[in-house]
């Protein structure tokens, strides 16, 4: 392990490369701990070359998001600084983008993308969670299923589809492209290649749903207008649509399926209690999903990957960070801050305070929020009451996670299921 000094203003602390080793879906890397307490604003050496500044209190963490003098487009600049085995999203897309051109795209998304329209889509999601258990069910008499093929994957993959109108015959296709984009351990020209067949494929469908729209979010979002009442003439561009095709791809699909296998081993390994009860009083998921949220660790560094580019000198946390340096923001370690959740290492499924930052902060707070927590919640219920005796097939430290991967992502998850307790 490569111990790099943090700098002379920092004592004698010495830091690994970044990504710190340790992170995993029970939560960041352990050093976390000791720099919220000592160092809450760091510079670290990147694994491969270069500095950036880590933010890991949920306090700086906020500000940060909530400062335009940190700039995300900035981090496309010719000389912004660049990090290896990093995913950077297309430039132009609304996470990429700061304000005014992200004020504009986000309310022109709002209006398709709405939390009404995503909970609209629950009776068909419950739907294809039932269907999809029905199926693994089959296969549970020659023992262990995986609820990753049969599960996780295939019900996020679907909702996502049927929310783009992807579709049914290339959606496997379309599956394969997903996997190969967000594999950033691959070689660049391969997660590029597989960048640009889904960037020409949203292209085409984009195009198809200008000519004849359906009841779909694409097509809502060609018809989307700003101006009086919705019926001005600002509309999305068709480079800007394509950018939403990838970022709802995004927020509907990868993060979404990592976190319900990621969440059934958590409960199932370390809650079986809850498991049971939620079974038996699914009112309660709503705010186990929450906590899950918050405890779960779903970003593969520890940090949304995202880079954050200083436009002037800034000070955050005491630490001045001058401009032109890139920031990279914490949000498992700001989710375990122990000034705002009290006992933050231990998952409480009654928590009532839960600020939690999984889903970001401010202007860009993820737009596919309502979706993930719809499908979240509603896999949690189908699991728990069909199969409250259900248990891991194997140890936990025997399941193997897809290396790479910008989340930490399961390759298989082994359940045997059961519909008794005894």
């Amino acid at each position: 392990m490569n111990l790099r000094p943090t700098g002379p203003a920092e004592g004698h602390l010495e830091l690994p490369e970044f990504p710190f080793p340790g992170s995993s879906h029970r939560g960041p890397a352990p050093l976390f701990a000791r720099l919220r307490a000592e160092r809450p604003v760091v510079r670290v050496a990147w694994e491969g070359g270069g500095h950036a500044w880590l933010v890991t209190r949920h306090e700086d963490v906020v500000r940060v998001l909530g400062d335009p003098r940190f700039s995300r487009a900035a981090s496309y600049a010719p000389d912004a600084p660049r990090f290896s085995g990093l995913f950077q999203a297309p430039r132009g897309m609304i996470i990429s983008l700061d304000p005014p051109d992200h004020t504009r795209l986000r309310a022109l998304a709002e209006q398709a993308f709405s939390p009404q329209r995503i909970e609209g889509m629950r009776p068909r999601v419950r739907e294809l969670a039932g269907r999809l258990l029905d199926e693994v069910e089959k296969g549970a008499g020659q023992g262990p299923v995986d609820l990753v093929a049969g599960f996780a994957a295939p019900l996020a993959m679907t909702v996502i589809c049927e929310l783009l109108g992807v579709p049914e015959a290339d959606r496997d296709q379309f599956h394969s492209w997903v996997r190969q984009f967000a594999d950033v351990s691959a070689p660049k020209e391969r997660s590029a290649e597989g960048g640009e067949k889904l960037g020409a494929y949203i292209a085409g469908l984009v195009a198809a749903k200008q000519r004849e729209p359906a009841d779909d979010v694409l097509s809502a979002l060609a018809a989307a207008r700003l101006g009086d009442g919705g019926s001005g003439e600002d509309r999305l561009a068709f480079e800007e649509l394509v950018g939403l095709g990838f970022t709802l791809l995004g927020a509907g699909f990868d993060s979404s399926a990592g976190q319900i296998g990621n969440f059934t081993v958590t409960l199932l390994a370390d809650h079986p209690d809850v498991w049971r009860r939620l079974g038996e009083h699914p009112e309660e998921i709503p705010a186990a999903v929450e906590e899950l949220l918050r405890t779960v660790n779903l970003n593969g560094n520890d940090t949304s990957g995202l880079p954050r580019i200083a436009t002037e000198d800034v000070t955050v946390g005491g630490v001045v960070i001058p401009a032109g340096e890139a920031v990279f923001l914490a949000f498992p370690s700001a989710n375990r801050d122990a000034a705002v959740f009290p006992c933050p290492d231990r998952a409480d499924f009654e928590r009532a305070d839960n600020p939690h930052l999984a889903f970001g902060h401010g202007i860009h707070r993820c737009l596919g929020a309502p979706l993930a927590r719809l499908e979240l919640a509603v896999a949690l219920e189908e699991l728990t009451r069909r199969y409250p005796g259900a248990r891991l097939a194997v140890p936990e430290h025997e399941l193997c996670w897809r290396a790479g991967d910008v989340n930490h992502n399961l390759l298989a998850l082994p359940v045997e299921l059961s519909r008794s307790t005894a």
